[in-house]
């Protein structure tokens, strides 16, 4: 649990700390989708080496975005197992004791895990280097326009902020459960799978209690301060674009369009 850094806001002094949200969250976007733009190892290279540039101008550190990326290694040997019983297609690589494996099944997995280890930095960078309550500001302006449609954007993003701020405590209180169930000799390592899962069970219902006792914290907390949902607000902060922010979403969308590129000189 000690390696979960993804929500986790780092306080530095970095370019990349003073843009403002919304031009991180629109650049956030854009580079989501150069992710699913199918460019091949050539295309990748390229973002992964935009995305470093971009995590050493935060001055995070890569540990630091290692550990957001190893919780997702069990999903991604899950996914190893799955394509390679599944994906029959390619050049055939390995024909042992029954078990065939072929080139398509790597390369999918391959792919796969690349674009995963991507959005993880994406958004461990975007969420390290933005405060909870900018980040409520900047999704609130983004979704602005729909009130047109009566979409409640103040209360989506609210929603959002409050999630991604509590996830480390959540990370926090199940390390503190596990200890606290290790001492009274639960074991949530060894044993057979009954055990194990009894085990698991011992977690999960304290954790549960603990996050809605929260949650109703929480919601007496904002409506003592006189938070009403759908209420008329004003803000003390007001957000700004600067050239810089410009300079982001302009960088941003130059790398989608050379991913365009890349993808119709593949076809």
């Amino acid at each position: 649990m000690d390696s979960f850094a993804l929500g986790r806001y780092v306080p530095l002094n970095s370019v990349i700390h003073r843009l403002d949200p919304r031009a991180k969250i629109g650049a956030m976007l854009i580079m989501l989708i150069c992710i699913f733009v199918p460019t091949g190892f050539v295309g990748y290279g390229i973002l992964f080496a935009a995305i470093l540039s971009v995590v050493l101008m935060a001055k995070l550190s890569l540990n630091f975005v290692w550990k957001a990326m190893k919780p997702m290694l069990f999903m991604l040997v899950f996914l190893m197992i799955i394509n390679i019983l599944v994906l029959k297609t390619g050049v055939l690589l390995v024909d042992l004791f029954g078990l065939t494996i072929y080139s398509d099944a790597i390369f999918q997995t391959l792919f796969i895990a690349i674009r995963l280890m991507l959005m993880i930095m994406i958004t461990t960078v975007l969420t390290a280097t933005t405060k909870p309550l900018d980040l409520t500001l900047g999704i609130e302006d983004l979704l602005q326009p729909l009130t047109a449609f009566k979409v409640p954007s103040h209360e989506i993003a609210m929603m959002i902020s409050i999630a991604l701020r509590f996830i480390p405590t959540l990370i926090e209180e199940t390390q503190r459960i596990m200890k606290a169930q290790a001492s009274r000799g639960v074991d949530l390592k060894e044993g057979k799978m009954k055990e194990k899962i009894m085990a698991i069970l011992s977690l999960i219902v304290p954790l549960f209690v603990s996050a809605f006792q929260r949650a109703e914290d929480l919601a007496n907390a904002m409506e003592a301060r006189g938070y009403a949902p759908g209420a008329k607000r004003t803000r003390y902060k007001q957000l700004k674009m600067r050239p810089a922010d410009a300079v982001l979403l302009m960088g941003a969308s130059a790398l989608c369009g050379l991913m365009f590129v890349l993808w119709l000189w593949v076809l």
